[in-house]
């Protein structure tokens, strides 16, 4: 998969670029002219922020925008093998990490190559470049290599924290099971970004935080991507990046606009780094990007706190087997123990749209439980905890948590009015009609009747979920709810990429000098199939990234 020595010729002439551009190319140095205007439709219609400065705040080799796990292996490979300086630029105001420092810290690690590459297929029903599942495997097979390079902590597991191994294992008669194992890593990805985070510092790679509102600067002759207009604090600056610029800005998870446009359903609640916001999306569309893959996600299903000071999702369940799940109209839809989907794609079991309210029926979907489920324990995840990852852990600092983690006896939460109570059925009803009017009194009331007595007889004649007395709620309440909603990791979705990571347009031309990595465009499409898939697609595609920017020659140069 390396592409040693390539040269400018043979990289404008990969690239794909017209004649015109070639043409132009030894003018890459300087602004664009008004006959460079004349001559390129492009430069007519260029934006102020995409076009080239008179003169430039700063530069470097290599532009990585995102300091996240793909931003940390792209800037890593371009540094250490590439010999490139590297600049980073994070949203974030203080350190970074991004969705990567706070996940369960899992990496693929492929056993059996061709048996995956018809995985892949299989899982994607064909959706997926054979090229690009060729170039996934390449690099993917040397993660161990490279994880013991860089001193990572790690041991590989037969079994997912998370669940099976691949997530769509049973396909074609469940020949692939066992064809992938995962990394585990103790202390989650928190540890993995300390130890590559000191490996970056000993590189010299600069990291700048607080830097957002980026452009991208595009010669409008040739379509190259020579630099990054940006603001840090509140001051706008320019960076040149001699040899590319690789965008790792991860998802959309926290822009509305954005989900309610391209996910299959809404709303989709998220939990994790809130600088994911989608600009990305915005700074490829303005050079001309194809996008792909804007439907696909990971993730399963959380509880939504709907409290606009707080405004994301948590892993929270009632601490009592007594409970039932209703839709938005009051009525149960599923064995509540086997809920369906995999691991990372439990969200698909509420796409479902009902026609007469000509909506999502499952969108929210409300847990109802009584006092048990409060009083054995703290319904959320806590830092410390023994599954302690996402926006609330002990190793993020202060000013970039989110929270603290779940209060011990959930009285922080039912104040909040993240858990709903009512001193009868019909008062936590009308707490659930505040927030939505869809919720039908009569029908939870007779779903309350018909579970009470399936565990009276111990047998759920509905939806056959084991059942008895010891999951009876009480007669008397009071009651208390939940609002589950699909989501919980990332989107997936970006510009679409070739099998070295570069950026095409919609005719699948490459924009020169332009990369994108990890969940800013995962190459995985239909449906998320790869355990461990998120950790495993920053490490392959920031290294490829990395290491075909690095072998560019600058276009600067004399």
């Amino acid at each position: 998969m390396e592409s040693k020595g390539l040269s400018r010729r043979s990289f404008l002439k990969g690239s794909v670029v017209t004649g015109a551009a070639l043409a132009g190319a030894a003018a890459l140095a300087g602004c664009s002219t008004s006959a460079d205007a004349a001559a390129n439709p492009l430069a007519e219609i260029q934006k102020p922020e995409n076009a080239i400065p008179e003169n430039w705040d700063a530069e470097t080799d290599i532009v990585v925008v995102g300091y996240g796990g793909a931003g940390m292996w792209a800037s890593l490979i371009g540094a250490d093998e590439g010999g490139s300086s590297v600049t980073v630029l994070e949203k974030a105001p203080v350190e970074g990490g991004g969705n990567s420092r706070i996940n369960n810290g899992e990496w693929t690690v492929i056993k059996d190559s061709d048996k995956f590459k018809a995985y892949c297929t299989a899982f994607s029903q064909g959706q997926m470049e054979e090229k690009m599942i060729d170039a996934y495997i390449a690099e993917a097979e040397r993660h161990t290599e490279y994880a013991d390079k860089y001193g990572m902590t790690y041991e590989v597991a037969e079994q997912a924290l998370a669940g099976t191994i691949p997530e769509y294992w049973f396909l074609d008669d469940g020949a692939y099971a066992g064809i992938i194992g995962v990394a585990d890593v103790e202390g989650f990805g928190m540890t993995t970004f300390h130890e590559l985070d000191a490996k970056r510092e000993e590189l010299g790679v600069d990291v700048q935080f607080d830097c957002h509102d980026e452009h991208l600067i595009q010669n409008p002759t040739t379509r190259e991507i020579v630099g990054v207009r940006y603001t840090q604090g509140s001051e706008e600056k320019t960076i040149k990046a001699k040899k590319g610029v690789i965008l790792t800005c991860g998802g959309f998870e926290f822009n509305e606009e954005l989900k309610n446009k391209y996910l299959k359903i809404h709303p989709f609640k998220f939990e994790g780094w809130e600088w994911n916001t989608g600009d990305g999306i915005r700074m490829v569309e303005e050079v001309g990007a194809k996008l792909w893959h804007m439907d696909m996600v990971i993730s399963t299903t959380a509880m939504w706190t709907r409290d606009p000071e707080y405004d994301f999702a948590i892993f929270a369940s009632p601490q009592s087997d007594a409970y039932f799940n209703v839709n938005r109209l009051g009525k149960r839809f599923q064995n509540e123990s086997k809920t369906g989907g995999t691991a990372h794609n439990g969200w698909h079991t509420l796409m479902s749209f009902d026609d007469s309210i000509a909506d999502y029926d499952r969108i929210p979907v409300w847990t109802i439980f009584d006092q048990k489920g409060i009083d054995g324990g703290p319904m959320g995840t806590q830092q410390g905890g023994s599954f302690e990852c996402g926006n609330y852990t002990t190793d993020l600092p202060d000013e970039i948590r989110a929270w603290d983690g779940w209060s011990d006896d959930n009285q922080v939460e039912i104040e909040r009015g993240w858990v709903l109570k009512g001193d009868t059925l019909e008062d936590l009803a009308n707490k659930i009609i505040e927030f939505d009017d869809k919720m039908v009194y009569d029908n939870l009331k007779a779903t309350f009747d018909e579970y009470q007595g399936f565990c009276d007889a111990g047998k759920d004649a509905r939806f056959d979920r084991e059942l008895s007395a010891e999951n009876k709620l009480s007669e008397s309440g009071p009651y208390y709810a939940i609002s589950i909603y699909p989501g919980s990791c990332s989107t997936l979705g970006g510009p679409k990429k070739n099998e070295f990571a570069q950026v095409e347009d919609p005719a699948g031309n490459v924009i020169p000098r332009l990369y994108a990595a990890g969940c800013f465009g995962n190459f995985q499409a239909y449906t998320y199939g790869i355990t461990g898939g998120n950790n495993s697609e920053n490490m392959v595609w920031g290294r490829i990234a990395g290491r075909h920017c690095a072998q560019l020659e600058s276009w600067d140069a004399e």
